[in-house]
């Protein structure tokens, strides 16, 4: 796997916030909830955050662009629950320490985007990320693997109970936490991408908007792309949720030259 490491620009005081990211080698995928007879995805290359941004990196940012803070941040951009889950103290807003290391959740999608557009980078597309959620810790592409798709359906049943970043084994490309701790913004949640996938598949309109036609399926896999649609479609780029956070993407031109495995 290749790693680069990106600093953030100055406005958030170099060296305290290196962020180390994957270089991810394009191709193409299908999305779980296509038929094998549909045309695949063409996905170019890029970098993506190895791990989910947590809350002591958002501090740091409101920190310099306090904007976004929860005291701050105009309703058009956000709801009340922004930043809920951080306490209060001396006026400002803030995690515990016990959170620092977790990853920050109950952010907009604009705050999301903001942050990752201060550091010359943005949002992760659907397919982007998609294409690298997809693989196992061996392979690119795991879904044909033994207890693969087992292992995200198991997610999706427990309740939600947030940890550190970092901790599950890094995936094919060197990327960790894309399941099993929070699901997370992309560039394009909702865009028209969505109605595309229905009029390049006519079996979505079953497999996905109807939850009993859903239960029906013959793979595993189209439980975990109905749980993943129906979340994305739903949500509205002001909504703060308390299990959905986010990591930023880059252009593969801005990995530097020589970064080894």
């Amino acid at each position: 796997m290749n790693i680069v490491t990106l600093g953030l620009l100055a406005v958030l005081v170099a060296g305290t916030l290196d962020v180390e990211m994957a270089v991810i080698t394009g191709g193409e995928y299908r999305p779980l909830y296509f038929s094998k007879n549909s045309e695949q995805i063409s996905v170019s290359s890029f970098i993506l955050d190895i791990t989910p941004v947590s809350n002591i990196q958002f501090f740091e940012f409101i920190g310099h662009t306090p904007v976004w803070e929860k005291n701050s941040i105009p309703t058009l951009f956000t709801e009340d629950t922004y930043l809920g889950h951080w306490s209060q103290h001396d006026n400002v807003w803030q995690p515990e320490p016990s959170q620092n290391q977790e990853a920050v959740t109950n952010v907009s999608w604009f705050a999301a985007q903001a942050y990752c557009e201060v550091q010359g980078k943005r949002l992760p597309t659907v397919a982007e990320w998609e294409f690298v959620a997809r693989a196992s810790e061996s392979r690119p592409d795991g879904s044909e693997e033994l207890g693969y798709n087992q292992r995200i359906l198991n997610w999706y049943a427990r309740p939600n109970l947030n940890a550190n970043i970092g901790q599950t084994p890094n995936n094919y490309w060197g990327v960790k936490d894309l399941h099993g701790l929070i699901w997370e913004w992309t560039e394009d949640f909702n865009s028209n991408l969505i109605s595309g996938e229905s009029r390049a598949d006519a079996s979505i309109d079953t497999r996905l908007y109807c939850a009993a036609a859903a239960t029906d399926a013959a793979d595993p896999s189209d439980y975990a792309a109905f749980m993943r649609y129906g979340f994305r479609s739903s949500l509205k780029a002001r909504f703060a949720i308390s299990n959905l956070g986010f990591r930023c993407a880059g252009s593969a031109d801005d990995a530097k030259e020589g970064v080894g495995d």
